[in-house]
């Protein structure tokens, strides 16, 4: 195929459009795949804790090979890179849609992760790099519609496909999409690359990557009876090792994989550290909704998705109202009062009986929704008040690990807690009664955000809002 030689204009909306259907699918994927575990359980033959591995593995692979994406791009050039993603992804979704065990699941899970791991930040980098600077706020709001529209679509889609068709068609959709978008890209995107590549990291990566993946993948295996406990033991330890070797390898070496060094920096450490504790509780949330609504209320997966949907309308909706909140209340005093409102309303579920009026359930998690995404904005814009713009790659490279991270954490924590709640109860782990306690836990968790939030200056981000304000 030859490549087609775009004017600026054209450029700044074909290439934005491409780069956005390729996210959109991502996001599309994970939000549709919680809605629909109940299913899967009873079809692998699983007990639907178990299945947490599915989410976990994905979000793990996303958080190991997220560093090595930008160098990937500049080595190789980001429509190549952008192209072998979305091939990988696809694979990834077909083998998804073929496993007969949750093993089989789990890797398939993986490559998928693997796959989203270099597309959704080279499709960023490509839109950077390729739009006109002067089209360049038009073509970023694009790249905002799969964020919004994934978790909206998402949860009814799954819901429906699960309940009337087959769960398996959650993956195999991906097929048309991604043809679509690997011809779209080669015909239409430049392949970008830097004549001046930086020196990758290997050392780094070699610790950092199969650290944090072993540490984790340890922890969530345990007390699944899937493992024996000197495989789960050494997981966790050697996990443990690798990571403390990289933090002594990456404050020694120049370019670090991941520059722990803007840990130094007030408003990064404090964004990180707070957001991080915000995230792990909010993260246990889509894995903890269609449990309790399909295994504990006798909810089919399309009525569970058509409530759980409206979390992602709240998130929507925001969009038009973070920024005049942040400069009337400064940065400060939304992160620290919106956490404990988050976090009221995160406990919210945890009122929730089969008896409850469908309107009130719609209504906390459309508010949740909101909330959250005020939360979100806030954090990550604040993040980037003191970086300077060499080092602005490196920071968005360690704000996205531990995002993937923290997310995993959360449902972790929420699938280990269910089955302690269950053990301790005499109980199975979906037990209804055993959601209003995990409700709580992760509530605590996103509630400590706000202790972090107000080391925060009344000042902080206050050139943020300002700056936008003024472009407006």
């Amino acid at each position: 195929m030859a490549f087609i030689t775009l004017s600026a204009p054209r450029l700044t909306r074909a290439v934005p459009l491409i780069v956005a259907v390729a996210l959109l699918m991502e996001n599309i994927d994970s939000s549709v795949l919680s809605t629909s575990l109940p299913a899967m359980s009873i079809d692998l033959a699983t007990d639907p804790i178990h299945l947490k591995l599915v989410l976990t593995s994905y979000l793990l692979a996303l958080a190991v090979f997220i560093p090595a994406s930008g160098w990937a791009a500049d080595r190789f050039g980001a429509r190549t890179v952008f192209r072998w993603a979305i091939v990988v992804f696809t694979l990834g979704s077909i083998a998804c849609g073929l496993s007969q065990n949750l093993w089989q699941l789990v890797l398939a899970r993986t490559l998928q992760g693997i796959g989203g791991s270099m597309m959704v930040p080279v499709g960023r980098l490509i839109v950077l790099r390729s739009v006109p600077r002067d089209g360049l706020v038009g073509a970023l709001a694009w790249l905002t519609v799969p964020a919004l529209l994934g978790p909206v679509i998402g949860p009814p889609l799954g819901g429906y496909i699960t309940t009337f068709w087959h769960w398996r068609w959650i993956f195999w959709i991906n097929i048309p999409l991604a043809v679509l978008g690997i011809i779209l890209a080669t015909l239409m995107i430049p392949n970008i690359r830097e004549e001046v590549v930086a020196r990758f990291d290997a050392k780094g990566f070699l610790m950092v990557g199969p650290g944090l993946a072993a540490f984790l993948t340890g922890a969530t295996l345990a007390g699944l009876n899937l493992a024996p406990l000197w495989l789960v033991a050494l997981l966790v330890g050697g996990g443990a090792a690798l990571t403390a070797a990289f933090v002594r390898h990456a404050l020694r070496v120049p370019e670090p994989l991941v520059d722990l060094r803007l840990l130094n920096l007030p408003t990064f450490r404090i964004s990180i550290i707070a957001g991080t504790f915000f995230r792990i509780g909010v993260g246990a949330l889509p894995f903890l909704l269609p449990l309790m609504f399909q295994l504990g209320f006798g909810l089919t997966a399309f009525q569970s998705g058509s409530l759980t949907f409206v979390s992602g309308m709240g998130a929507m909706l925001m969009k038009f109202a973070a920024q005049p909140l942040l400069r009337r209340f400064g940065f400060r005093g939304v992160l620290m009062g919106n956490a404990l409102v988050s976090s009221v309303l995160l406990a919210g579920p945890a009122l929730f009986t089969p008896a409850t009026p469908v309107v009130i359930m719609l209504a906390v998690l459309l508010a949740g929704g909101l909330s959250r995404s005020l939360q979100f904005t806030a954090v990550n814009a604040i993040g980037y008040a003191e970086v300077s713009a060499p080092r602005l790659s490196s920071a968005t490279t360690f704000t996205a690990v531990l995002q993937q991270l923290s997310g995993s954490i959360g449902i972790t924590i929420a699938a280990m807690g269910l089955e302690a709640a269950g053990a301790l109860r005499g109980t199975s782990a979906t037990d209804i009664g055993n959601f209003p306690y995990i409700f709580g836990i992760i509530t605590v968790l996103s509630i400590s955000s706000a202790i972090g939030f107000s080391r925060l200056t009344a000042s902080a981000g206050s050139t943020l809002v300002q700056q936008k304000a003024a472009t407006r």
